[in-house]
């Protein structure tokens, strides 16, 4: 909420405070000490504006029926000096406050003397939060499940930032391990193909992409058959060291134009070179959580989650049902595993001083979310923070019918494809409106309309209708200027009322998405503000008879305009004047 409405609620929390005490003074309650209460606001305003629990959260503790308790606390109220013009009694024991005009006023002078700043808050208090997301293999182009984790994970951490974290953005490029070495015989496979053909048997776990028969043949062309007579090792690294900075290259340009700027790009290869995967395997065999079988190295997986969940509280019996298995950390030819390398990146980021790391993945790695946090326990560290969304398939639909093929390209639909097609504002605005944990059926017909379906677009132009209200009256000489407490306070109806509630709610919107992980949060909000001004337009005139009420309802226009501009630009769309 603003912080108007945060100072409201306190200062109404006092106000209870000090008629509870007067009514003790006066006997119409009895001595006892202050009890715990809440101040909430109702999902009905028409019953009022806050409602407090006070009456009946003290029924024990005065040993009175609620709604006396009520009386005793109304009967000894006094709003004077509030923002709280009066209160009410209702049901067994609540009591209902209804705000005062000045407190629509407040928030509205708030967002004036903010402007872009308004919705940000010291909550996270600069607490340092590592975001990593999207993180794909680089030994092919991006799809579809990177373009919604790119959206969620930029938008997240740009949530993170305006509730006061200092939020860090890092992708995690796995050049090293079992899938280079199987880019590299995919690569060495259809290079031998270009001279000698059919002899040349494919590897059945290789990568079938038609880009890698593209980047052999783009080799071929460079350099000719000079790999033809090498030795196997040697030729696969020669097409590796070629290929591979060409798709990580391309990667972070697909990336660049989806409007996302990583604060790091952090290289797996770089966790082997320096000995950091070594030292976390040593490091788990001196804790002894490692044992040797059939020539591997496996790590006590099962004995560490069963202890982890033991301790939060988990009864065996549900914990057997999960038959949580050992894993092999290094494998019988020496290499160490993908999990190896993962409990030491892992390490690596809170070596690095974060206090939380978030990491967004897709849901098939749902079962490695409690052996990575085990694993952070294991080594000496909190694995409660390690926070894990997983996220949901996305589909791609046209006319209700899904599309796996680029119209363009008539291959699989990759990122960029997709940005080919579809304007960055959707992209990124639609891949928010639904939840991580929830699958998408991402519309392209929707994307693409200019139209208010869209909801980016209809967002959009409710900014852009503001600008056209606030050039239009100015055209005619009536120019957008501050205004006093006793103008503002003539927004009385309940569309003024209903649209400034909601633009107080801002602030804690921004910290409820922040500590659920969950930008959609936000889109839902604005696009719920852009419904709230349209609702307003239709039934207010802006330009009035009353030179007064025509400024307070340009400034409550300005505040909207504001707030809409103040969410597309934490999440990099863009805020049009006129559409």
């Amino acid at each position: 909420m603003s912080q108007t409405a945060i100072n409201t609620e306190l200062q109404l929390k006092e106000i209870i405070v000090k008629a509870i005490k007067q009514a003790q003074e006066k006997g119409e309650l009895p001595a006892a000490e202050l009890y715990d209460f809440i101040i909430e606001t109702p999902a009905d305003r028409t019953n009022g504006d806050l409602a407090t629990n006070a009456a009946m959260a003290g029924a024990k503790s005065f040993r009175m029926p609620p709604f006396k308790i009520a009386k005793a606390i109304t009967d000894n109220i006094d709003l004077t000096g509030s923002v709280i013009e009066r209160c009410e009694t209702a049901g067994p024991g609540f009591i209902n406050f209804f705000y005062s005009p000045m407190y629509y006023a407040n928030v509205l002078k708030e967002i004036e003397e903010k402007g872009a700043d308004y919705g940000k808050s010291n909550y996270g208090q600069g607490k340092k939060y590592m975001v990593e997301f999207v993180s794909a293999n680089p030994t092919g182009p991006m799809h579809m499940g990177n373009a919604r984790g790119g959206a969620l994970g930029d938008c997240l951490a740009s949530v993170l930032d305006a509730a006061g974290f200092d939020a860090y953005r890092e992708f995690y490029v796995n050049d090293a391990g079992n899938q280079i070495e199987k880019f590299a015989c995919s690569l060495e496979a259809r290079y031998l193909q270009i001279y000698k053909g059919d002899e040349i048997i494919f590897p059945e776990d290789g990568y079938q992409g038609a880009d890698i028969i593209d980047l052999a043949k783009e080799y071929a062309d460079l350099n000719g058959d000079c790999l033809v007579n090498l030795d196997s090792r040697e030729r696969k690294d020669k097409l590796v060291e070629y290929a591979l900075p060409k798709n990580i290259k391309k990667m972070q340009s697909d990336i660049g134009k989806y409007g996302i700027v990583y604060d790091n790009w952090f290289f797996e290869s770089t966790l082997h070179e320096s000995g950091a995967v070594k030292a976390v395997v040593d490091l788990l065999t001196e804790k002894g959580l490692t044992y040797e079988s059939d020539g591997a190295l496996w790590y006590k997986n099962a004995q560490v989650v069963t202890e982890r969940l033991l301790k939060k509280g988990k009864k065996q019996a549900n914990i057997d049902k999960l038959e949580l298995k050992d894993d092999v950390i290094i494998r019988k030819n020496g290499t160490p595993t993908y999990f190896a390398a993962d409990i030491a990146y892992h390490k690596n980021k809170f070596d690095r001083g974060f206090d939380t790391c978030i990491d967004i993945w897709g849901a098939d790695h749902h079962g490695h979310v409690m052996r990575m946090q085990g694993a952070m326990d294991a080594i000496g560290y909190d694995g409660d923070k390690l926070d894990v969304v997983l996220m949901q398939l996305v589909k791609l639909v046209r006319n209700g019918v899904p599309v796996r093929m680029s119209k363009r390209t008539g291959k699989a639909i990759q990122l960029a494809d997709l940005l080919d097609e579809v304007p960055l504002d959707s992209a990124r605005f639609l891949f928010n409106t639904r939840e991580a944990n929830t699958q998408m059926d991402f519309d392209l017909d929707l994307a693409v309309a200019h139209d208010n379906q869209n909801p980016v677009y209809y967002v959009q132009y409710a900014h852009a209708r503001i600008c056209s209200i606030l050039k239009t009256l100015e055209n005619e000489g009536i120019k957008l200027r501050s205004c006093t407490d006793e103008e503002l306070c003539l927004l009385s109806s309940p569309e003024e009322k209903e649209l400034i509630n909601h633009l107080a709610e801002y602030t804690r919107e921004i910290i409820e998405s922040a500590k659920s992980y969950d930008p959609t949060r936000i889109t839902k909000y604005v696009t719920t503000l852009a419904t709230l001004f349209h609702k307003f337009y239709n039934a207010c005139r802006v330009k009035g008879d009353d030179e007064h009420l025509t400024q307070a309802r340009l400034n409550l226009c300005m505040a909207v305009k504001t707030v809409i501009a103040n969410v597309l630009g934490m999440f990099k769309i863009s805020c049009p004047d006129h559409m």
